[in-house]
């Protein structure tokens, strides 16, 4: 099934069923109001979801609505806990260890797919990098790949904003490049492994992630096989201490070079068919006024 969240103004919005098409939408609140809600109790409440996923693409659903992505919220507005797996060349990835690149973020910093990207320091220069993200369901400390697999619960495209340091001012400091994360944006729509088919195989989508710069490609990438899945990315960050469901793990593979204020941005990944699957991240980075 796919799930979304409606802004409502409230800080975790108004959870969605989403028909597999993307074209129409129907409140969840016969079974829950919100997708952290459903997480929590996922083993009863995801099947009342499933049935009104079945119904709304069978045309049987009574409230039904057209889909409107730029009213999404991410689809987990805010999480308990959102990692970042940092992208890395392969020599360079070679030589660190999987929890070096694991990089804890703010949970509550998350947007919308059509927010605008505020960028409120125009001496950092902007950068993003786009990948696939999952949201698991509760963890123990020291589950293996396989366990962690089980409980992912959702997939969905992310897109993390980096700002990074101009070289005028690291050499001002003699000082290296100091990155900041101001944001992460989420594809309009989660969707559950079931929806994948095929394309899901043992912690990876083996479909191309598309990234785009004011309508031009910026790349397209394929899955890499020598990579760690996010089975065992979760099987690295829950080696401490368990993990809560609604936990969010996010792994980037596609960055784009510098970008300029009114670039627009967008992330998408389709179908065999060419139907898009998650709907597209489409933002715009902005100065605030």
């Amino acid at each position: 099934m796919k799930l979304a969240s409606y802004k409502d103004g409230s800080r975790d919005g108004q959870l969605l069923v989403v028909s597999r098409d993307l074209r129409s939408a129907h409140y969840a609140t016969g079974a829950a109001h919100t997708l952290q809600q459903a997480l929590d109790d996922w083993n009863f409440i995801a099947p009342q979801l499933q049935d009104l996923y079945v119904a709304l693409n069978q045309g049987r659903a009574r409230h039904a609505f057209a889909f409107e992505p730029a009213r999404c919220m991410a689809p987990l507005p805010r999480a308990f806990q959102w990692v970042a797996v940092d992208p890395a060349p392969l020599a360079q990835a070679q030589a660190t260890t999987g929890l070096s690149r694991l990089r804890q973020g703010s949970g509550d910093a998350f947007l919308g797919p059509c927010d605008d990207m505020p960028w409120h320091d125009p001496a950092l220069a902007a950068e993003c990098a786009a990948g696939l993200a999952v949201v698991c369901g509760d963890l123990p400390a020291r589950a293996n790949p396989e366990q962690a697999l089980d409980a992912i619960r959702l997939l969905l495209l992310v897109n993390d904003w980096c700002g990074r340091e101009s070289s005028a001012g690291k050499a001002a400091r003699g000082a290296g490049t100091a990155p900041a994360w101001p944001g992460t944006a989420f594809s309009p729509v989660a969707v559950t492994l079931d929806e994948l088919g095929s394309a899901w195989q043992r912690g990876r989508l083996q479909l191309p992630l598309q990234l785009t710069r004011n309508g031009q490609s910026l790349g397209t990438c394929e899955p890499d096989s020598s990579a760690l899945h996010f089975g065992q990315w979760l099987s690295l960050l829950c080696r401490q201490r368990p993990l809560a469901a609604g936990t969010v793990l996010g792994c980037t593979v596609l960055p784009s070079p510098v970008l300029e204020e009114g670039d627009q941005l967008r992330v998408e990944i389709s179908s065999p068919d060419g139907q898009s699957l998650f709907g597209a991240i489409a933002q715009t980075l902005a100065l605030p006024a």
